[in-house]
């Protein structure tokens, strides 16, 4: 795990409430989308060196957090095996319910294989509804195939 990376993204998430910006405002100054610059910026992906650079600018950071952006990170460094925190509970809950049904559905649709998180594209949104407003996530990720050889 790459503690100071982490800690690059807590910095990076104080800043930007100081600041009062939005991950999609962010985003629109990166030119990236925003899932994917909260991830980066959160130490999750590595950020080309451009980036990294128009990253530290916008957040007043040095060279050398700069470096840590384009660095490859540990991803997936949740603190505990089961998440604690409610929301992040939630959709380990999720994979835990549903998880064989996506599977089973996704080889149905697909065949054996797995659908990429590296190739990979994901939007949240709000949708009003009179009964509280929804949490719309969409995730589209490359299937690929397992190889025989």
């Amino acid at each position: 795990m790459n503690d100071a990376k982490t800690a690059l993204g807590l910095k990076i998430r104080g800043i930007k409430k100081q600041k009062g910006w939005t991950w999609a405002e962010v985003a629109g100054k990166l030119g990236y989308a925003p899932v994917w610059t909260c991830a980066a910026c959160l130490g999750q992906m590595s950020m080309t060196p451009e980036t990294a650079e128009k990253t530290a600018t916008l957040f007043g950071l040095s060279e050398e957090e700069a470096a840590l952006l384009a660095e490859a990170p540990y991803r997936g460094s949740l603190p505990t095996a089961v998440p604690t925190d409610p929301l992040i509970y939630r959709f380990y809950e999720l994979v835990s319910v549903y998880g064989t049904t996506w599977k089973e559905m996704i080889h149905e649709e697909f065949g054996d294989g797995i659908m990429s998180a590296i190739d990979f594209d994901m939007t949240l949104e709000r949708q009003p509804d009179q009964k509280g407003d929804r949490v719309k996530m969409t995730m589209s990720g490359k299937f690929l195939p397992y190889k025989r050889y």
